[in-house]
C-alpha cells in the first residue's frame, strides 16, 4: 500500500470517528462500523474500503453519500462537497476509491 492511499484510509476513518490501526504488514483494522466487539478477531476484520466493496459501502452509507454512476466518471456527494473519479477499467476501483477520497476531504476537515 503507498503513503497516498494509506492517508485517505486514516483521513476516511476519521471522518466516521471509527479508530484504526494497522499491523505490521501494513493493512488496517477497526473495531468500528458494525464489528461486534465481543467477537472481534483483528485478523478477521481487515479494513480497507478502497479494496473491500463492504467497507466502501459501509462508509458511504455511514456518510449519507450519494453517487452517481450514470457517465464516465464517479461522482461522491456528502452534504455541500462533491468529487468526480474516472471510471477506468474498473468500475468497482474507481467507485470504491470516490468513497474514500470524499470521506478523507471530510476528514481532513475535521
Amino acid at each position: 500500500m503507498n503513503t497516498e492511499d494509506r492517508e485517505l484510509l486514516e483521513l476516511a476513518a476519521k471522518a466516521v470517528d471509527v479508530e484504526v490501526w494497522t499491523d505490521i504488514d501494513g493493512d488496517y483494522y477497526s473495531q468500528g462500523l458494525g464489528i461486534d466487539e465481543v467477537t472481534w478477531n483483528p485478523l478477521a476484520d481487515e479494513w480497507n474500503p478502497l479494496a473491500h466493496d463492504g467497507d466502501a459501502l459501509r462508509l458511504a452509507v455511514k456518510l449519507g453519500m450519494e453517487l452517481d454512476l450514470s457517465g464516465s466518471v464517479i461522482c461522491a456527494n456528502v452534504g455541500d462537497f462533491g468529487l468526480r473519479e474516472p471510471i477506468g477499467d474498473d468500475p468497482g476501483a474507481a467507485t470504491r476509491r470516490a468513497i474514500v477520497r470524499a470521506a478523507a476531504a471530510l476528514g481532513a476537515g475535521k
